[in-house]
């Protein structure tokens, strides 16, 4: 929490100065210059046309460097693809900014931010809801609060039973990151969209992005993001950098390891990539890996051992058959050398993303 606060204001002041470079897209290179073998990395993206229906776009990112990269048409590398609860990760994010800036704190208590918008006599339970039980999904709910389509989603939230001690009870709560993009608002006096902007968004080169709002005019949090694949992408590799970008420190580090380190348990099952605990709106998964994840497959998997990010999005109903796919056929090839270059194998696997198309 120090290194967080210590995170100075001043460090926006020399963002400008990188912003042509963090203009251009990630780097590229083959992959065997970064420890794998393009005959293998071919099957892992027929892999995934074989088993997950259907893909949209992958993108694999080594040291750096991004080695492999396809689209299902008719899905384009400028295709913005709704990124559905991915979009929390970013919500978080912000978070993290607002706390660096002297905003925001983990501490602070929801109903401090919504006196106005508070039930007459708020139960125990409410008053202790503080901000760090919103990004852990600890908020004491049992249920998922219902946001009216033309009320007011803030006291709709407050409004809500909160049967459970905050803290203490794990429920994925997609009104919750809501509450964390109202509450930005209210530190800042910008949308998350907004505030973003100048942090995160320009720096990282990512534009034409959409992010819709409630009927109150605040950033949703929790969905409704929409992003290339590349910029999913380089949001992951910002997180696998400590927060880092071109020479730049955009994201405390401190942040980033608390938002992605297990705050929450829950689960138990091993072979389960939503049982392995839950950080700042970011999930642990298997193998010492950590994601952001959204409905229908929108992946932002960060494999901190390998040193890979891999971004993917999808329309399927089975999310865990499409992590599989890179823990079976991707993770044990990342090799800790380069390899000998491999024409061959490069030029078909250039053949066979040129030619993916969406499985009907």
């Amino acid at each position: 929490m120090i290194g967080i606060q210590r995170f100075a204001v001043l460090a926006l002041l020399a963002l400008p100065m990188a912003l042509a470079r963090a203009q251009s897209p990630l780097p590229r290179a083959t992959p065997e210059s970064q420890g794998v073998s393009s005959e293998k990395l071919k099957e892992f993206i027929e892999s995934l046309h074989a088993k997950v229906n259907t893909m949209h776009s992958v993108m694999v990112v080594r040291h750096g460097q991004v080695i492999a990269e396809g689209w299902w048409a008719p899905q384009t590398p400028e295709t913005r693809h709704l990124l559905w609860s991915l979009s929390k990760s970013f919500t978080s994010t912000a978070v993290g900014l607002a706390i660096a800036e002297g905003k925001l704190s983990l501490d602070d208590e929801v109903l401090k931010f919504f006196p106005d918008k508070a039930p007459e006599q708020p139960s125990k339970n409410l008053s202790q809801m503080r901000l760090r039980d919103l990004l852990r999904m600890a908020t004491g709910h049992e249920t998922e609060p219902r946001m009216p389509a033309d009320g007011d989603w803030v006291k709709a939230f407050l409004a809500h039973p909160v049967p459970f001690k905050p803290g203490t009870h794990f429920r994925y709560n997609t009104p919750a990151t809501f509450m964390q993009s109202a509450m930005v608002q209210k530190a800042t006096g910008q949308t998350v969209l907004e505030y973003l902007k100048p942090r995160l968004f320009d720096p990282l080169g990512i534009s034409g992005h959409e992010w819709g709002a409630n009927p109150q005019g605040i950033t949703l949090g929790g969905y409704g993001l929409a992003a290339r694949t590349e910029d999913i992408a380089k949001f992951g590799q910002l997180y696998l950098q400590k927060g880092q970008w071109n020479g730049k420190q955009l994201i405390p580090a401190a942040w980033v390891d608390q938002a992605t380190a297990r705050q929450t348990s829950n689960g138990s099952n091993p072979l389960s990539d939503w049982d392995q605990g839950y950080g700042y709106q970011f999930w642990r998964c298997r193998h010492g890996a950590f994601r952001g994840d959204g409905a229908k497959g929108q992946f932002c998997v960060v494999l901190p051992g390998q040193d890979t990010v891999v971004a993917m999005t999808a329309d399927t109903g089975d999310m865990q058959g499409e992590l599989n796919v890179v823990w079976d056929k991707l993770l044990n090839e990342l090799g800790d050398k380069p390899l000998p270059e491999n024409p061959r194998g490069a030029k078909a696997l250039a053949e066979l993303v040129a030619g993916l198309k969406a499985r009907k």
